[in-house]
């Protein structure tokens, strides 16, 4: 947020925000204050671009905006959130599993006894708590922006977000849906390769920062388009 509030200030907020957003995820709640902060600068004015990736809570930022730019190369990924190291969607899977395998054969409990025994008092309703968070938030983002011109919005924000979070046909919390499965779920998708020149500038920025990450101790880097930037290094 210091860094957002760096380099946002002095820019003309009323043409929009164009944001490259190169990522592999974070915190649900450190997204939420992200968008919402982007929100009173620019209002709903914002596409997000993606270079290389935006995962996790990157995706969630990315549901956020107007359009997605995404060129061949690119990825988002799944919402699911993950609880202490855990992801949250598979440990509520099993905990169901378990209600029912019981169910069925009583001394079963013996042994999903031990599988539970290792999560701390609390976690499971963290769990539930954060998965249902992530889907109200990234469907209302979806559904007051991206989607809100479409004939049934909340409708096809739903569907969108029943797919990032579909927990069961997904092989893993790093799975990558390239541009062509985004458009399939509904995001609403711009072709980085439609504009040789938007290419070009796109791609030499990311460069820029992949090189600047390999050699030197930078972790985290924001910059605008005016010369300001923030950053965080080892």
């Amino acid at each position: 947020m210091n860094g957002l509030m760096a380099v946002v200030h002095g820019l003309d907020r009323s043409k929009g925000l164009e944001f490259i957003l190169h990522t592999p995820g974070g915190g649900i709640e450190a997204a939420r204050a992200m968008v919402e902060y982007l929100y009173q600068m620019f209002g709903k004015d914002i596409r997000v671009i993606v270079p290389h990736m935006a995962m996790s809570a990157g995706t969630m930022i990315a549901c956020a905006a107007r359009e997605i730019m995404m060129g061949k190369h690119s990825c988002l990924g799944p919402t699911d959130p993950q609880v202490r190291g855990y992801p949250a969607m598979g440990v509520l899977a099993e905990a169901e599993r378990a209600v029912q395998e019981i169910k069925k054969e009583p001394l079963k409990q013996i042994v999903w006894q031990q599988v539970f025994a290792k999560y701390p008092p609390g976690f499971i309703t963290d769990c539930e708590r954060q998965v249902l968070g992530a889907k109200a938030m990234v469907t209302q983002w979806l559904r007051e922006n991206m989607v809100s011109g479409e004939a049934d919005p909340g409708k096809q924000a739903d569907a969108i977000v029943d797919e990032l979070m579909n927990y069961a046909g997904q092989s893993g919390h790093g799975q990558h849906y390239v541009a062509g499965v985004c458009k399939q779920m509904g995001l609403k998708i711009v072709d980085i390769e439609a504009d040789q020149a938007v290419q070009e500038d796109v791609l030499s920025v990311h460069h820029t920062f992949v090189a600047t990450f390999a050699r030197t101790g930078a972790i985290k880097l924001i910059e605008n388009a005016s010369g300001g930037s923030w950053d965080i290094s080892t």
